[in-house]
């Protein structure tokens, strides 16, 4: 039962989601496998080792797959790029059982990632001047104002 709900939440959360948050979602399942498929090495279950650099690569050729190249331009194209090298790290650490290209891949999607929650958040805008302080009013009541200053 647990299960279904989780997949019924998981994919209320893919349908309601933006592109953005979709390829944050995407990053998040790769980061996930790449760190299950290290704990798997240092078990030594190989099975779940190769379970879980198979959803890594399978994650990273879904993101490959949606790149728009035509309004991502160069960026896109480089993107490709990294997807490409990332998988063959990970598979290069399943045949040679081997630490290092998980560690390296878990990096480099890590930074991407933070990358994607940078432009994901709400930029801050400069509070807008206000038509009372650009004619000389002062905006704050206790600014212009001290106690006893009003006499009836």
């Amino acid at each position: 039962m647990y299960q279904s709900a989780h997949d019924a939440y998981f994919e209320s959360r893919v349908l309601s989601a933006g592109p953005i948050e979709l390829v944050q979602m995407l990053y998040q399942g790769a980061i996930g496998a790449v760190e299950d498929a290290r704990q798997h090495l240092r078990n030594g279950k190989i099975a779940e080792r190769s379970r879980a650099i198979s959803k890594a690569c399978a994650i990273l050729g879904e993101l490959t797959a949606s790149l728009n190249h035509e309004a991502g331009g160069e960026l896109a194209g480089r993107l490709a790029g990294l997807y490409c090298y990332m998988q063959r790290r990970v598979l290069e650490a399943n045949f040679q059982q081997s630490d290092g290209p998980l560690a390296e891949v878990l990096s480099l999607l890590t930074t991407i990632s933070e990358g994607w929650t940078e432009i994901s958040r709400p930029q801050v805008q400069p509070p807008a001047v206000s038509a009372w302080s650009q004619a000389g009013f002062p905006t704050e009541p206790e600014s212009a104002y001290t106690a006893g200053s009003w006499s009836l």
